[in-house]
């Protein structure tokens, strides 16, 4: 399933509770979908802020990605 089904099948979900409410397969449904969602937009949202590069004040260029995955690094050899 892809996202845009994915957005709209949480839709569907989300008005059946309002009008009638759900199973609680539908329930499982809905949270697993609404995770899913939910990932995939701080992923894209990473992807984006990974391709960032901002100017310090002193003059530097810092790449947010190359920082975080320096800061990754780091926490995985503590």
């Amino acid at each position: 399933m892809n996202i845009e089904e994915k957005i709209k099948r949480i839709n569907e979900l989300y008005h059946k509770s309002q009008a009638e409410g759900l199973t609680e397969e539908e329930k499982a449904e809905q949270a697993a979908l609404r995770a899913e969602y939910v990932a995939n937009i701080r992923a894209n949202l990473r992807g984006q802020l990974d391709n960032i590069s901002i100017k310090e004040q002193d003059g530097n260029i810092t790449n947010l990605g190359e920082k975080r995955a320096k800061r990754m690094k780091e926490c995985t050899t503590e």
